[in-house]
């Protein structure tokens, strides 16, 4: 019944005002001429009567007329304040935009999306048509409050149904600036100080304008969000100060400047609007302190970010919001040391609504931290299920929110919780960490098959940088599937990652003279094959095959000390006296006379790399084999070398 008498009260879409049929707001579908006390037939066939006026175009003295689009635009011809429209035209145009302010409100309460599209788009396209009625007349005082609250709604609503803001907003506000200071005889060549400027002159008159300063304030409200959402953070610290009187110009704090920012209440008798100005004031402190919080999480400022965070979730806060709110809290906690209460707010992150991949990586990160493996891989389980799943979201309020005024997650923000493959990845290398081989070698074998049959175009590293490429995930999942006990599996991995990256190599006499240079074309590729060589190895020893292994070994080596620079230190020694070994028990002497004389140099210097890491399946391969006692291993070798003995 409320839907039904709204409707009875609006205007059909074929009488609403539109710029390009020229329609009146004051003729009704039989041509009949509206007035304030009802309906009258039309004896003249044009609202308006014309005539020559030393050149220019006048209005005639109908009082309850008002001007077409059309016939407005020729108004404007005049010179200012020479045609102000009647009180009645006013009230008409007024009546229209509540109208359509109720009309946007029966589109944002029906449960059908295609009504709820089609009621705002044409409440959208009454208020452009509105719009372009008032613009059609010369600036004036007493129009400028109903101007100015028309164009906050055509904003409000054009943003968000377009979730987000675009250049034209900013022309319609700088044209409504224009337009106030037309009023006042002074617009000239504020014009070329932009908006900023625009808005220092009008703010600065709007002390002799009283009537036009609370919708002025909405459509600074609007400028705000606008700067918000584009980072244009000096501007808006400046129209904040000055919407201030300047008081608190000394501060450059967002969140105190827009607490300290107090809009002045709307009148009784105000023309409707779709979202207040105080209302917007709240999402903008609210939108704020989030970002700023987040930013400060990230740059290290735990402190300052508490506070922030919390600021935020203490504001108007959509379920959405809020669950990023908390995920960034419980990430702010626990890099405080403050696991417990970071857990709470992770639980309530979970429970907050559908988008649950943000806090499931926060809480792996949290449970890792505090040594509990199961819990943290049951979190990346989940975490990957979610990623699974396409939720159905509300649609937005027709209004300025909260999230058209956030950044998109930023690959280095906590809040980033990546694609399904990137959490696969996740599970995956942690398994194989830990040591549940058969776990890490499933999921490796699923990432792969969701990968190469196209269901994600591309592979990206997972959320905290630097993560592996392509290549290295095939060996870490040959790897996993090795240390499963499923060496012919591995064996299909390795060769499909061969087929990948051996037309990559380039010819060998060209590495041979890259390694004498020390400079490569693809200086990772030889790597990945080498080490796909040496586990295609380890694969054909498990299987019982040693002269498959010893192919293979041989293979690695070859590829190895044709791209190795000689005049290039070797970065883990672990590696190289594991190489060492190899190269003895082969009978490859010259290799492993040029390696020790390489290892004994080392030993005599500081150790400067000892922090550097080995790739996670050099890693795991590494862990197979027992460290030799490396003083020992170089003391034998010594002994074996009638060169070295002499010394």
């Amino acid at each position: 019944m409320e839907e039904a008498g709204v409707g009875a009260a609006t205007v059909s879409r074929r009488e609403s005002i539109s710029p390009v049929k020229g329609e009146s707001l004051l003729l009704g579908p039989g041509g009949e001429q509206r007035s304030c006390g009802g309906l009258r037939k039309r004896k003249d066939p044009s609202p308006l009567r014309w005539g020559p006026r030393r050149g220019r175009a006048y209005l005639s003295a109908v009082p309850s007329r008002c001007p077409t689009p059309a016939s407005a635009t020729m108004s404007h011809q005049t010179p200012l304040g020479t045609s102000v429209p009647h009180a009645s035209c006013l009230d008409l145009w007024r009546e229209k935009n509540d109208q359509l302010v109720r009309q946007a409100k029966v589109a944002q309460d029906s449960g059908l999306s295609l009504r709820r599209q089609q009621l705002a788009q044409d409440a959208l396209e009454g208020f452009r048509g509105l719009l372009h009625s008032l613009r059609g007349l010369p600036a004036a005082v007493p129009v400028l409050p109903l101007e100015l609250s028309v164009t906050c709604n055509f904003i409000t609503l054009r943003a968000s149904l377009a979730q987000g803001f675009t250049e034209d907003q900013a022309q319609d506000i700088q044209q409504c600036l224009e337009r106030v200071l037309e009023t006042q005889k002074q617009l000239g060549p504020r014009l070329e100080c932009g908006l900023r400027g625009l808005w220092d002159s009008v703010l600065h008159y709007s002390t002799l304008l009283l009537e036009v300063l609370p919708a002025l304030h909405h459509l600074a409200g609007l400028q705000a969000a606008v700067w918000l959402s584009t980072d244009c953070l000096g501007d808006l610290t400046f129209l904040l100060q000055t919407l201030n009187g300047n008081q608190s110009e000394a501060s450059e704090n967002l969140l105190l400047l827009l607490k300290t920012w107090s809009p002045p209440a709307e009148e009784s008798d105000a023309p409707l609007t779709l979202q207040d100005a105080r209302g917007l004031r709240d999402i903008l402190l609210t939108a704020s302190a989030y970002r700023q919080g987040l930013q400060e999480l990230i740059t290290g400022s735990l402190p300052r970010a508490l506070s922030s965070l919390q600021e935020a979730a203490s504001g108007l806060c959509p379920r959405p919001v809020l669950v990023q709110v908390y995920t960034a809290l419980g990430t702010c906690l626990r890099k405080m040391g403050n696991p417990q209460r970071a857990l709470l707010y992770l639980a309530a992150a979970l429970k907050g609504g559908a988008t649950c991949g943000p806090p499931l990586l926060e809480a792996s990160r949290l449970y890792r931290q505090l040594g509990n493996t199961a819990a943290e891989l049951e979190s990346l389980e989940l975490l990957v299920e979610a990623l699974n799943v396409t939720h159905s979201f509300e649609a937005p309020q027709l209004l300025i929110e909260v999230e058209l005024l956030l950044p998109r997650p930023h690959p280095a923000s906590p809040l980033h919780c990546g694609t399904q493959s990137q959490a696969k990845y996740l599970l995956a290398s942690r398994c194989l960490q830990v040591g549940r081989a058969e776990d890490a070698a499933e999921h490796y074998l699923d990432l792969l098959a969701l990968v190469l049959d196209g269901s994600e175009s591309k592979f990206f590293p997972p959320p905290s940088p630097p993560g592996p490429c392509m290549p290295e995930v095939f060996l870490e999942a040959a790897v996993a599937l090795i240390q499963a006990g499923r060496a012919q599996d591995a064996l299909t991995v390795c060769e499909e990652l061969l087929s990948r990256t051996s037309s990559l190599l380039p010819k060998m006499p060209q590495l041979r003279e890259d390694a004498r240079k020390g400079t490569k074309e693809s200086p990772h590729c030889p790597s990945w094959v080498s080490a796909t060589y040496l586990l295609q190895g380890q694969a054909w020893v498990q299987l019982g095959a040693p002269k498959g292994a010893i192919s293979e070994f041989s293979r690695c080596l070859e590829l190895l000390f044709r791209t190795t620079p000689k005049n290039e230190e070797q970065g883990n020694q672990d590696a190289s006296f594991h190489l060492l070994q190899t190269l003895r028990r082969m009978d490859r002497r010259d290799e492993a006379t040029a390696l020790w004389w390489r290892l004994k140099a080392q030993t005599e210097l500081p150790q400067e790399n000892a922090a550097w890491s080995l790739p996670l399946y050099l890693e795991t391969y590494l862990d197979w084999i027992h460290s030799p006692d490396r003083e020992t291993l170089l003391e034998e070798f010594q002994t074996s070398l009638p060169e070295a003995r002499d010394l």
